[in-house]
């Protein structure tokens, strides 16, 4: 038995019907060498003998009456895979074409809580070439609840239920499994019991949060008045920024990694990263250009960071940090702009630890966000207050090595992350075998023209070669400083100050 994190719980408190809170994942395999195609059969007993390697597989929630407590994972008893596959098959039309629009309404669909947090679409006849009669394909569709992963580790469960060989792995039979038993209701209250008398200031919080929530207007103006150097709520208001509804949409952009590398080895003393954050950040720029939006204002992205190195590696959950950074799109010279986003994160490094997203959440219990949540968006506040950032963006280094499923080929893959109010759009951009996809979802009830997104992606990208053959060579003039371009602790002990005070004042 295991609790959740805050921050794990806190995604569970902020799903709803239009927003399902998992990590979306499409995978495409081609097996031109197989004699015949994959068997749904022969992957079911695939899969069942590599459960062993994913304890979260067989995992489920054990809730808290009254959410006085965050939930455990737990063994699940009456653990069937059957309940966590299906089968579709594309016959003739099985294409990128309608495979995409199959994976964006699955996407859609909330991931049922009383069993693990999981689902995979095994989709039959699919062709990665328009021009092949038969290659064997097949495709994945994977959902994974963020409570249970982040972008990272998502990847290293895929990477450990794939191959690095074309030879296929015979199947062995499913490894003996026996569920642990589940704690008892007095064990649950027991241990609920005690957490409450070590965090008496948790009750506090529980009992005043749907007040404290409607305060949130209250912290956005009383952090605006503040004189402190900070990126918050300095971020414009942009088209990504509104209502969400139910409805999702992928839009992919491939491009290759050498030419991002030559970019990188253009502009100097800057990163991959920088140069991925940088073409992101010209495409969202031509995007609001083209809809007539005002680009004088830089857009502000959060960018996770996966802090598993410096902490205990863990099989599940998420070990995030987050930064609020700059994409210093109101800088016309794409080139220049790389380098001024490379200054603002290397400023805002030393505060990674300082803003992670396990401090975010001791601040903002579950409980309460999900209540602020609930009230954000039926108020629609998202369309009435500034937003703190206008997109998140991730990079999840993938392999570069060709991986495999009983010998068929993973040709390509596509990730997903998921929407809230106030944010349609979300960045994944993951690379793998020489290239890098950058993955756009969004609500197309939000973000109009959406497909236009992979056209501008290549756009950007000659746009960004073009500038940098023309760059002059580096110097430090007019690079933002470190103290224009952090979270600063001031910041966060203000904000943690003034909710304690607000909930101290509710008790009494």
């Amino acid at each position: 038995m295991r609790q959740l994190s805050e921050l794990d719980a806190s995604f569970l408190y902020l799903e709803s019907d239009t927003a399902p809170m998992h990590i979306g994942g499409i995978y495409l395999f081609e097996g031109h060498d197989q004699a015949k195609p994959l068997a749904f059969s022969t992957f079911v007993a695939y899969l069942r003998s590599r459960l062993h390697v994913v304890p979260l597989f067989r995992q489920k929630l054990r809730e808290i009456p009254l959410r006085l407590g965050r939930p455990y994972w737990i063994d699940d008893p009456d653990f069937s895979i059957e309940r966590h596959l299906a089968y579709v098959n594309l016959g003739a039309k099985g294409q990128l074409g309608s495979l995409m629009p199959l994976a964006s309404r699955i996407l859609e669909e909330p991931l049922k809580r009383d069993r693990p947090l999981w689902h995979i679409t095994f989709v039959d006849g699919f062709r990665s070439n328009e021009q092949a009669d038969h290659e064997n394909g097949f495709a994945l569709i994977v959902r994974l609840h963020h409570a249970a992963i982040d972008a990272f580790s998502g990847e290293e469960i895929m990477g450990k239920l794939l191959e690095y060989s074309p030879e296929p792995r015979p199947i062995m039979p499913p490894q003996p499994w026996r569920p642990q038993p589940a704690p008892s209701d007095e064990r649950i209250a027991l241990q609920t019991g005690a957490n409450l008398i070590r965090k008496p200031f948790r009750v506090a919080s529980l009992a005043a949060s749907a007040v404290t929530a409607t305060g949130r207007g209250l912290v956005h103006r009383q952090l605006r008045r503040l004189p402190l150097p900070l990126p918050l709520f300095s971020a414009p208001h942009s088209p990504f920024n509104r209502q969400i509804t139910g409805n999702r949409r992928i839009v992919s952009a491939e491009v290759s990694l050498a030419r991002l590398k030559a970019i990188k080895a253009g502009i100097g003393d800057v990163t991959l990263n920088d140069v991925v954050l940088g073409l992101c950040a010209e495409t969202l720029r031509r995007y609001m250009a083209n809809h007539n939006q005002d680009t004088r204002r830089s857009l502000v992205a959060m960018t996770p960071v996966s802090v598993r190195s410096k902490s205990l590696r863990r099989a599940t959950g998420n070990q995030m940090s987050a930064m609020l950074l700059d994409l210093a799109t109101s800088e016309p010279d794409p080139a220049r702009r790389i380098r001024q986003i490379h200054w603002n994160a290397v400023a805002s490094e030393p505060y990674q630890e300082a803003i992670s997203a396990d401090r975010l959440t001791e601040l903002v219990p579950s409980t309460m966000l999900a209540l602020s949540a609930r009230l954000y968006s039926e108020l629609q506040l998202a369309q009435r207050y500034q937003p703190v950032f206008n997109v998140p963006i991730t990079n999840v280094p993938g392999p570069q090595v060709p991986l495999y499923l009983q010998g068929s080929r993973l040709v390509r893959q596509y990730n997903t992350a998921p929407l809230f109010d106030s944010m349609g759009l979300v960045i994944v951009a993951v690379s793998y075998q020489g290239r890098l996809t950058i993955n756009f979802t969004l609500c197309p009830d939000v973000v109009a023209d959406g497909g236009s997104l992979e056209e501008l992606t290549s756009q950007s990208l000659a746009c960004i070669e073009e500038a940098t053959l023309a760059l002059p060579a580096e110097s430090g003039e007019g690079l933002p400083s470190q103290q224009q371009t952090t979270l600063t602790e001031d910041a966060l002990n203000y904000v943690e100050g003034l909710l304690r005070k607000t909930v101290s004042r509710l008790r009494h």
